[in-house]
């Protein structure tokens, strides 16, 4: 089945705020470990921002830090960076050092952000944006856990 590609126009969303939902439970990445390249903890998934209309997840939320969320900070990384999934732990193919210097993320701006205020983290980890004509979705390294589908809840 082809499904259309995003427009410049497509919103993504919190999945947590969206009527949408994982249609396997147990491919729930939230709350996993993030761990870099070298297998050095950057934090963990706080949320995944979703295309509700193309009914895929975009970008990972990263909390990391704080204590008793004092201090913590929140990244984004593109979906894309993710190289492998194990039980509880996200691998991204980024240094730590690096995912904690990407560009600014405030929560309240990114509310039904469009591609444009995405971009900046697709150039940042020199990643085709979703967006781009001959962009393919990431296929992840694990028959155990496939890139999670969507359903309405």
């Amino acid at each position: 089945m082809h499904t259309p590609k995003a427009s410049k126009s497509s919103a993504l969303e919190n999945l947590s705020d969206s009527d949408l939902i994982l249609a396997n439970p147990d491919l729930e990445i939230r709350g996993h470990k993030v761990v870099d390249r070298h297998g050095a903890d950057i934090g963990h998934v706080s949320d995944l921002f979703i295309d509700a209309d193309e009914r895929k997840v975009r970008m990972i939320e990263i909390r990391a830090g704080g204590f008793l969320g004092i201090g913590d900070r929140q990244m984004l990384i593109p979906v894309d960076a993710i190289v492998k999934l194990d039980k509880g732990i996200v691998h991204v193919n980024e240094t730590r050092e690096r995912v904690a210097a990407s560009p600014a993320y405030d929560p309240e701006l990114m509310a039904k952000a469009t591609p444009a205020l995405w971009e900046p983290y697709y150039g940042y980890y020199g990643l085709v944006p979703y967006w781009s004509n001959g962009y393919n979705y990431p296929s992840f390294p694990t028959e155990n856990f496939p890139v999670p589908p969507l359903n309405a809840r």
